[in-house]
């Protein structure tokens, strides 16, 4: 029997499986640098006042960062996101989480190390991107 949550489909989880709330879990607990080099910018609403979640279960995937109220998808790409097979899946990915409303922006590990201001720039614009097309 499924438990019931509030918005379980149309909400910030999109019909995410109970199973990828474990995974979700088992992520924080072993987070990358990177991820804690941008969570350490992104953590209790340093960012604009705006709430982010971290390794949030979207649909059938689990978001590096999230924030529902901009539905904003902010992923860290490794190394292993420049070969060819996964650069398909995370198109395939991409579609299919914009086509469920949501708004994504990829930065490398790389670029998080050597210019995490410039991150932090490109994401205030994003955001300013949403609230532009909201009104």
């Amino acid at each position: 029997m499924k438990k019931f949550k509030p918005n379980y489909d149309d909400g910030m989880w999109k019909g995410a499986q109970s199973s990828s709330f474990l995974k979700a879990q088992s992520l924080r607990k072993n987070e990358t640098k990177e991820e804690k080099i941008l969570w350490d910018k992104l953590r209790n609403n340093q960012l604009r006042g705006y709430k982010f979640r971290r390794q949030h279960p979207i649909s059938l995937y689990i978001a590096d960062f999230y924030c529902h109220q901009l539905k904003l998808i902010i992923e860290i790409d490794g190394e292993y996101h420049n070969l060819a097979e996964q650069k398909e899946k995370d198109q395939e990915r991409t579609q299919i989480l914009e086509s469920n409303g949501l708004e994504l922006i990829r930065f490398t590990n790389q670029k998080i190390h050597e210019n995490l201001d410039e991150v932090i720039s490109e994401i205030n614009t994003k955001i300013d991107e949403i609230i532009h097309l909201e009104f």
